[in-house]
């Protein structure tokens, strides 16, 4: 984000490229949004971006499992 990249550029380019892909893929990412509201304006924006992004792959994926305290539970 320092860097000024787009990152829902690279989001969507990511979200294509897993879209054909053929062998398995797994990703694991944090939830940031159940969080506490960050303090500072590059934080809320990570957050933001984390979260869009996190929206994008998960609309690709076949599976998506939200996992807390170690229990998986089946989103998708």
């Amino acid at each position: 984000m320092h860097a000024n990249r787009d990152w829902s550029q690279e989001a969507s380019r990511l979200a294509k490229a897993l879209r054909s892909q053929r062998s398995p893929v797994v990703l694991v990412t944090n939830e940031v949004g159940s969080g506490i509201v960050p303090d500072n304006a590059l934080a809320r924006a990570f957050r933001d971006a984390a979260g869009l992004t996190n929206q994008m792959i998960a609309k690709v994926a076949d599976e998506v499992e939200f996992v807390v305290a170690g229990l998986p539970m089946r989103v998708k």
